[in-house]
């Protein structure tokens, strides 16, 4: 097949129709597909297999009902999940047009790129379909800001927060990707060295409902730009400092206070390791959650292994202070260095570890006219979907 069209949907019902006639009209001629990859939680799923059923294109769902990653994550699991040899990503809600898609494909074709993005910002190109001027100056600043942090791996397009972009099958490192924040292009093109052509692309208003972006996913934006400039292990770090001079400090003041350097060291370990696993479920690791074990179950691997961690610094502590003439907090100090990297590595391998969740439900909905009657009467399970399709891998999030 030379062309699946991703759609990533989070209850978008009141667009489905409109889209998948655009879509089928424009690729017309076109060996495609669309895959719809859903994380409604209301009756999307019913009105893609209603709307599939009247038409010959053919439409595959793959919902979601434990959404990991967010809409990185449904684009992550929709490259998983095609075998065409072009993969064109698009919005559901119709702000991008799909009589664009044509231009990505010939485009690629005729370039050889890796990738091809439609840009607001070439000639040809409008963002005038965000809704009010606020928008469109964020969406500037953004670009801005983001070029500037990735100057050489960005230098090849002019809209890297583009959410509509096409892929060439094998150009990417799929599982290299981590599903957070909702500009997947923006992780894709940071991360690895990619050949980027552009075609314009006319920023439409919304068909229907209601637009998905505020204030958290521009709190999301921040984190992931932070951490495809420093990496993950730089806001650990961060806050284990900060952790660090928290127990040092709670060290310090209890034995101002007549409390003896034993146990004041327990009670600044119990006090940081609280702090640390709060901050870090919010601001490091909270892209994993979804896909991780429970919260109870976290703060109990975290706290067992920081427990025993503390427990064996305070020895240690204990052993080194009465056998030299080392001053306790600087022999803290150094055990605490020491015993970052330790936790960093558990906390990233084994806290936050995907454990799998329920795996999501593929329909090959329509293949065929004879399939479209078929699936207006039948509901199409993923034990019944197509062997071609083969098996949905739940998307990996590290």
């Amino acid at each position: 097949m030379d062309l699946t069209v991703i759609v990533p949907t989070f209850n978008e019902a009141p667009n489905v129709a409109e889209l998948v006639r655009r879509v089928e009209k424009a690729v017309e001629g076109i060996d495609a597909e669309i895959l719809f990859v859903d994380d409604s939680n209301d009756n999307t799923p019913d009105v893609v297999r209603e709307v599939a059923s009247r038409h010959v294109l053919p439409v595959r769902l793959l919902h979601r009902d434990n959404p990991v990653g967010g809409l990185s994550g449904a684009v992550i699991e929709g490259l998983r999940s095609t075998t065409s040899r072009w993969s064109i990503v698009m919005d559901g809600d119709l702000q991008h047009r799909p009589e664009t898609l044509p231009a990505i494909l010939a485009k690629g074709d005729a370039t050889g790129a890796d990738v091809v993005v439609a840009s607001r910002h070439v000639d040809g190109g409008s963002s005038d379909g965000l809704s009010g001027g606020v928008r469109r100056l964020v969406s500037q600043t953004s670009i801005k800001v983001t070029k500037a942090l990735f100057p050489s791996r960005l230098h090849g397009t002019s809209d890297p927060m583009s959410g509509f972009f096409g892929l060439r099958r094998g150009s990417i490192e799929v599982d290299g990707l981590h599903a957070r924040g909702f500009k997947i292009l923006l992780e894709i093109l940071a991360r690895q060295s990619l050949s980027v052509a552009e075609v314009p692309l006319v920023f439409e208003a919304r068909l229907a409902g209601t637009s998905k972006a505020d204030m958290k996913q521009g709190i999301a934006l921040g984190r992931q730009l932070f951490d495809l400039k420093f990496g993950r292990i730089s806001g650990f770090a961060a806050i284990g400092a900060l952790g660090a001079v928290a127990n040092l400090a709670i060290l310090y003041g209890l034995q101002q206070f007549g409390v003896g350097y034993l146990a004041a060291a327990c009670i600044a370990a119990v006090a940081t390791i609280i702090g640390n696993f709060l901050l870090q479920e919010r601001f490091i690791f909270n892209d994993l959650k979804a896909g991780a074990r429970t919260v109870w179950k976290r703060w109990w691997h975290t706290f067992a292994f920081n427990g025993t961690e503390s427990a064996v610094r305070t020895f240690l502590l204990w052993l080194i202070v009465e056998t030299t003439s080392l001053h306790s907090v600087l022999v803290q100090a150094g055990l605490i260095a020491i015993g970052f990297t330790l936790r960093y590595l558990y906390q990233s391998r084994i806290v936050y570890k995907n454990v799998g969740t329920s795996e999501p439900t593929l329909d090959d909905i329509v293949e065929s006219e004879t399939a479209a009657h078929e699936a207006a009467t039948h509901d199409i399970s993923a034990h019944d979907a197509h062997p071609a399709t083969g098996p949905v891998r739940q998307a990996e999030v590290a």
